[in-house]
C-alpha cells in the first residue's frame, strides 16, 4: 500500500513546485520562498552558498518544505553546482527559466538535494478531515481521521 499511496502523492505535487524551505540552528527556525524541482522522490533546489540558509544547514541537515496542504520533513545536502546536475537544468530550465537564467550560473550557486524522510498531508475525503503518514525511512503508510474534540 505505501508504494501506490507515495507514488499517488508524487504524480500530485508534480515536477516543480514553488513551497516554503525552513531551517534551523542554534535555537533559530527561519522559513523562505524557494523554486523546486521534484525527481526521483527527492527536492532540488539552488541558492547562494553565503545564504544564512547554507549555514543552518551545515550545522543541521534537517529541514521542512510545506507545499499547500503538505508537510515534508527531510534531510539536506549540498551535491554540488546547479549546472552540474542535468536532471535539475532540464526541468528547473522547464518550470523557472527567469531564475535559471539570472542565477543558475553565477560563481556562488550551489545545488541542494533534500531527501524526504517523513510526509503529512491534510485531506478532506467526502467532507470528512483525514491525516495521511508517510513515512519514507519505514515505508509505512498510514490515514487518520482527525477528530478534534476526542
Amino acid at each position: 500500500m505505501f508504494n501506490e499511496q507515495i507514488t499517488k502523492l508524487f504524480q500530485g505535487i508534480g515536477e516543480a513546485k514553488k513551497a516554503v524551505l525552513s531551517t534551523s540552528s542554534n535555537n533559530r527556525v527561519t522559513s523562505r520562498m524557494m523554486s523546486f524541482v521534484i525527481y526521483e522522490r527527492k527536492f532540488y533546489c539552488q541558492t547562494d552558498k553565503r545564504f544564512l540558509k547554507i549555514e543552518q544547514i551545515s550545522n543541521n541537515p534537517k529541514v521542512s518544505i510545506c507545499i499547500d496542504n503538505i508537510q515534508i520533513e527531510g534531510i539536506a545536502q549540498i551535491i554540488g553546482k546547479p549546472l552540474e546536475n542535468k536532471n535539475f537544468n532540464i526541468l528547473f530550465k522547464n518550470h523557472f527559466k527567469n531564475s535559471y537564467e539570472n542565477y543558475s550560473f553565477l560563481e556562488n550557486e550551489i545545488l541542494l538535494e533534500i531527501t524526504p524522510t517523513f510526509i503529512s498531508v491534510w485531506n478532506y475525503k467526502e467532507g470528512i478531515p483525514i491525516r495521511e503518514y508517510y513515512n519514507l525511512t519505514s515505508k509505512e503508510y498510514k490515514e487518520e481521521v482527525y477528530i478534534g474534540d476526542e
